[in-house]
């Protein structure tokens, strides 16, 4: 794909924004690439997805070592999730290889898709605070709780599908679902589950996508070379900022990008 000069330098500035995002919430690497490569660059929304995906399993991935080593990942509740979003992920990608859907229509229909799902992404992230004041606090939550086994595969299935189909929900869906699945497990561990298990999902998805022929190596590495510095930065300034004013904004924007997509369709 051929980009010119100051789309490039926008490609970069985004993945640096969204790097710095991830870095201070640990959510926005589905929520806003995608919209920035769509409505932004003229990326075709299947192109979009695919690096996308590939783009959110090494960034999450750069966050998973830290949150193993200080004992923020619950592995029975991320397996019984896996066991869900994988199948779901490959049942998606099965769908779009059988169906083989022409460009045109699949645009559409991801645009559609994306914009709904953008807006519960919204939702979502607002909501988080209200779910953990409505929790136990955390003076008496748990580190360990007993997996949820039916809900959690569910849960995992569906979302799979959806991040398979539109690369978006594995952060801000994903921790806003088990925490209201597990309220009395600690916050750290939410988060830290939701990370890790993003990884496999994403990279499973990406390359599924990218077996298709849905991504571009070039537009992957822009974003890389911006969100690294960004989350290096992002993960050093995150207890300077209140977390409400970061929800709100990145709220507001996340509709902001579901309205785009809309005029788009």
């Amino acid at each position: 794909m051929e980009f010119v000069a100051d789309q490039w330098q926008l490609i970069v500035g985004g993945g640096f924004l969204i790097g710095f995002l991830i870095g201070i919430t640990g959510v926005g690497a589905g929520s806003l690439t995608t919209p920035l490569l769509i409505t932004g660059i003229g990326v075709p929304p299947a192109i979009a997805v695919g690096t996308d995906l590939l783009f959110a399993s090494i960034t999450k991935a750069s966050a998973a070592w830290r949150h193993q080593r200080l004992g923020n990942v619950d592995w029975p509740i991320l397996g019984w999730l896996a066991a869900g979003s994988l199948p779901g992920a490959l049942s998606m990608l099965a769908l779009l290889y059988v169906t083989k859907t022409d460009a045109h229509g699949l645009a559409i229909y991801i645009r559609q898709v994306l914009s709904v799902t953008l807006v519960v992404s919204s939702v979502a992230i607002a909501i988080h605070p209200w779910l953990r004041r409505h929790s136990p606090p955390e003076a008496h939550a748990v580190v360990h709780l007993p997996a949820r086994g039916l809900p959690t595969l569910f849960f995992g299935f569906i979302l799979g599908a959806m991040v398979t189909l539109t690369s978006v929900g594995a952060g801000a869906i994903g921790v806003a679902v088990l925490t209201g699945l597990y309220p009395a497990l600690l916050a750290r561990r939410v988060v830290g589950t939701d990370i890790v298990h993003a990884i496999p999902l994403t990279l499973v998805s990406g390359m599924g996508h990218a077996g298709m022929g849905h991504w571009d190596l070039w537009l992957l590495l822009a974003l890389l070379a911006g969100s690294v510095p960004g989350i290096a930065i992002g993960s050093r300034i995150t207890g300077l900022i209140p977390d409400w004013l970061l929800r709100i904004a990145l709220s507001l924007v996340l509709l902001y990008a579901a309205y785009l997509l809309t005029l788009r369709t």
